[in-house]
């Protein structure tokens, strides 16, 4: 090999550029011109620099509740994130027997994926209506944003368990542990890692969807629907402001993961190093 780069190097380089500024441009936009000046518009070039617009953001009169609807989602987010690792991780330990049904269950859980988004959150609303009860974010949007984050959750917990070793959970049990205490501190240990993912998923997945929430939200709208409601009255760059703000609580729950993650694989050498040192 003489260590020249062929066509095909050159465009997979070509492709990447292209996707990381059609994936980044936007957001580096949206966050420069969110610290226009108070006279500051929608498009370059800039007319003073300042945080106005992330002042006025919080300003309910001015701009809508979003204060309010980014809280509704942050709960929502978390309430569903926990449902979410507990049932995928209850289903992955469930369907490592074999059980009548198991296959039907399964394609039935996983459906919705392939269900567009809007009719689902049609359907939760309507029947909420036929029932007459009120549909709300933390009631009916709640069961829709899991309709959506359940599938993906069954998927990764799936995938895990087929690597899964049972002979952590025989030798633990060998030493007299019960299943409990097995799960407790063989099991979920182990996997913790893949259900930080789980929650993250949950989490991101809730978090960002609309479709979902349309019809399911009730009178307080969720994040991306004042989003969205933003978009069709609002002309100062204090839309800039609630994008920059929004992209920043998505890169801190990425961090939060990722720190996680550390913390996970540096307790797990600590540990080894432990084991080792007694032996």
């Amino acid at each position: 090999m003489n260590g020249r780069r062929g066509p095909a190097y050159w465009l997979l380089a070509g492709f990447f550029a292209l996707f990381v500024l059609f994936l980044y441009g936007p957001t580096l936009t949206i966050l420069v011109l969110s610290f226009q000046g108070p006279q500051g518009g929608l498009t370059f070039p800039m007319n003073g620099v300042s945080v106005h617009w992330f002042k006025n953001l919080f300003e309910k009169q001015m701009v809508g509740d979003f204060a309010g609807s980014l809280q509704r989602s942050m709960i929502l987010g978390v309430a569903v994130m926990l449902v979410t690792v507990a049932a995928s991780f209850s289903a992955g330990l469930a369907f490592r027997s074999r059980f009548k049904g198991a296959a039907f269950i399964f394609y039935l859980a996983v459906a919705s994926l392939i269900v567009p988004s809007i009719l689902i959150s049609l359907g939760i609303g309507l029947l909420f209506r036929v029932l007459g009860w009120d549909a709300a974010w933390f009631s009916s949007a709640f069961g829709a944003h899991l309709t959506w984050t359940l599938p993906f959750g069954l998927l990764i917990m799936f995938a895990v368990f087929n690597r899964f070793d049972r002979r952590y959970e025989e030798a633990a049990r060998d030493l007299g542990a019960t299943s409990w205490q097995t799960i407790r501190f063989i099991v979920i240990p182990i996997l913790l890692p893949s259900l930080i993912g789980v929650g993250l998923f949950g989490f991101t997945l809730s978090y960002d969807e609309f479709a979902r929430s349309l019809y399911t939200s009730g009178t307080f709208n969720t994040l991306p629907l004042e989003i969205y409601g933003m978009t069709t009255n609002v002309t100062t760059p204090v839309l800039y402001a609630l994008g920059t703000v929004t992209t920043g609580v998505s890169f801190l729950v990425i961090a939060l993961a990722l720190v996680s993650f550390t913390w996970v694989r540096r307790r797990r050498q600590r540990h080894g190093s432990d084991a080792g040192k007694a032996a």
